[in-house]
């Protein structure tokens, strides 16, 4: 008898480890692919105060059952003397064969362990499901007279930081690439269009009241599909044209100045601040592809296209355009060098850097903000555990600077 109740000690110990250590996310997956096991164990668990009860009560009922047991044959057999003894005992063969061995078993197997008791547990609890009741009702009655809730709350739902580790956690389950865009794409929302734009001073436009020639030059030696088009400067846009339409015109022979006018598409502008992931929506939402983006003043300060949004998600995609040089070039002794133009968040993704992203976004802003200054070719500088020369300047602006990482590549440089 004592040896079956501290079997049944153990079963009880078991399943109360194994019922709650198991994966809620597996067990939804098993459960909606048709596992028997599963769905038992996923209903069990949508009330844990009843699982919980119906095993706390055979758990203890087999303990005290026990020793209650032990205590008798003590008595019948040894006298009273030998209660302290069997109770020490009893103390340690419960501790190891009811308890710590079978829920350490249970915590390294969950699902062995669990699913096969699960429907045991759910028989017990259709059998005992009236004293389940009364005991969850005192008990959380007691609890509400302390002040504390009893309603569940869902514990499942994981936050976006959570979720970053979950993916993180993925391991060999998942390509190193496919973990990238995932992370990537659970940063959207703390990303602006600000951060990835294309800035005011890079943007290709068509000037409208320039000369026709050099409007039809512009058309046909763009390597984009679209282009604002403006009069004079981006604080007086038109519009935006599909180049394509304006090369179909022109293989029709029916191209004059007046026609791209018919052809604009009416300007598209976003405030600096909007979240990527938002704009993303806002792309599709609205069928466009390009956007201008405007500060608080109103004013044109950059545009921001599907592209940038799509390779902060999958990395670049695209070549440098014909005629331009890229915008990192490695050098031998381990530098690079760098545009002052790029941002700072595309210098990270492609060198796998750590320079800082919540201040300025490109490197020249980052260099003139430490220096405060406009720097002349020559000047070197420390920057974030970087060392940077900087190599050309254009008016008030860094053009080309040479950087490397502090550290043993750049000891190994001239």
């Amino acid at each position: 008898m004592l040896v079956f109740l501290i079997i049944l000690a153990a079963f009880f110990s078991a399943a109360e480890i194994g019922m709650m250590t198991l994966n809620r996310y597996r067990l939804r997956h098993l459960a909606g692919e048709g596992h028997r096991a599963a769905r038992v164990a996923a209903r069990l668990l949508e009330r844990p105060d009843r699982l919980l009860g119906v095993i706390l009560l055979g758990n203890n009922f087999a303990n005290i059952a026990a020793s209650s047991v032990a205590t008798l044959l003590a008595l019948r057999l040894y006298g009273v003397p030998a209660i302290g003894i069997v109770t020490g005992l009893l103390t340690l063969v419960v501790l190891v064969f009811a308890e710590v061995a079978p829920k350490t078993v249970a915590a390294l197997y969950p699902e062995r362990v669990a699913f096969p008791i699960a429907r045991l547990l759910a028989a017990l609890l259709l059998v005992l499901s009236p004293l389940v009741w009364l005991i969850n009702s005192m008990a959380n009655g007691l609890l509400q007279l302390l002040g504390l809730s009893t309603h569940r709350r869902n514990a499942d739902q994981l936050n976006r930081e959570e979720l970053r580790s979950v993916v993180r956690e993925a391991g060999a389950f998942m390509p190193q690439s496919h973990q990238q865009m995932l992370l990537a794409i659970l940063d959207l929302e703390n990303m602006t269009v600000e951060d990835v734009m294309v800035p005011r001073g890079e943007i290709e436009t068509i000037d409208f009241d320039s000369d026709w020639e050099q409007v039809l030059a512009r058309i046909t030696s763009s390597h984009y599909s679209r282009l604002p088009v403006c009069r004079g400067s981006l604080d007086s846009i038109a519009g935006i044209v599909h180049v394509r339409k304006v090369l179909l015109l022109m293989r029709a022979g029916k191209f004059e100045r007046t026609d791209i006018e018919k052809i604009l598409e009416a300007p598209y502008f976003v405030p600096e601040g909007t979240t990527l992931g938002r704009q993303l929506l806002s792309f599709r939402e609205t069928r466009r592809r390009i956007a201008l983006v405007v500060d608080e003043y109103g004013d044109v300060v950059g545009l921001v296209s599907l592209r940038e949004i799509l390779e902060e998600i999958v990395g670049e995609f695209t070549a440098p355009a014909p005629g331009t040089t890229d915008e990192v070039q490695p050098l031998e002794d381990g530098s690079y060098l760098v545009t002052g133009g790029i941002t700072l968040r595309d210098l990270n993704r492609r060198l796998d850097w750590n320079l800082p992203t919540t201040g300025p976004k490109t490197l020249n802003g980052l260099i003139t903000e430490y220096l405060e200054d406009i720097p002349e070719p020559g000047t070197s500088l420390a920057l974030q555990g970087y060392l940077v020369e900087i190599v050309r300047t254009r008016g008030t602006a860094v053009q080309l600077a040479r950087v490397r990482p502090a550290g043993p590549v750049a000891a190994s440089g001239p």
